[in-house]
């Protein structure tokens, strides 16, 4: 286990990818609002108050970067596919989204966060669309897995790797729960692989 995840610290927001920070490496979060993406990123770094979760989906509308010293960074990128979001809203993310996870040359790998019980909708297709345009890893965190049986988490994982490999997705995948702090090991391995270049056992 890396304890460097659990130093990082706020460090600045921006609306569009071209005022974020200079940076040698960084991974972002990425998910469905509601699907406990900053969940993850506090369970992570063992920090409840580093992303800003709350009850009404869509809450992250900057691209937040959270400092772990030497120019690394974890980015809380803004949720997707909430119906309350205007269509303008929805194009403006969109086209953020598409310069950032294309052009930011310092974006290692995104991690993609999804309900466990609901994945691969919609708008997690549209995202890995643009992921796929540029030359970033790709990693599936299923979430809130606390609430299906290990028989039903193992069917989920099984179905969705299924799905990415028939789309031809190169992906790694995992099951995580932030209720139970379970899958917090195998998260920190993928960020050890592209933050640090640690290779993966």
């Amino acid at each position: 286990m890396n304890t460097v995840y659990f130093s990082a610290q706020f460090d600045s927001s921006a609306s569009d990818p071209y005022r974020c920070p200079e940076s040698v490496a960084e991974v972002a979060f990425a998910g469905r609002s509601n699907a406990g993406k900053s969940s993850a990123i506090n369970t992570v770094t063992r920090n409840g108050k580093l992303a800003r979760t709350s009850k009404t989906p869509g809450r992250t509308q900057l691209i937040n970067h959270f400092s772990l010293g030497n120019e690394r960074f974890l980015v809380d990128l803004p949720g997707y596919g909430y119906a309350q979001v205007s269509k303008d809203r929805q194009k403006q993310w969109q086209a953020a989204m598409t310069r950032y996870l294309v052009s930011r040359a310092s974006l290692r790998g995104l991690i993609l966060v999804m309900d466990i019980r609901h994945p691969l909708t919609d708008s997690d297709w549209k995202l890995i669309e643009l992921q796929q345009q540029g030359q970033t890893e790709l990693h599936i965190l299923l979430t809130k897995s606390d609430k299906l049986s290990r028989n039903q988490v193992a069917k989920s994982l099984a179905s969705v790797q299924d799905a990415l490999s028939a789309a031809d997705i190169d992906a790694t995948i995992q099951d995580f729960s932030s209720l139970k702090k379970q899958g917090i090991d195998d998260a920190h391995a993928i960020l050890d692989s592209w933050l640090f270049d640690v290779p993966l056992t």
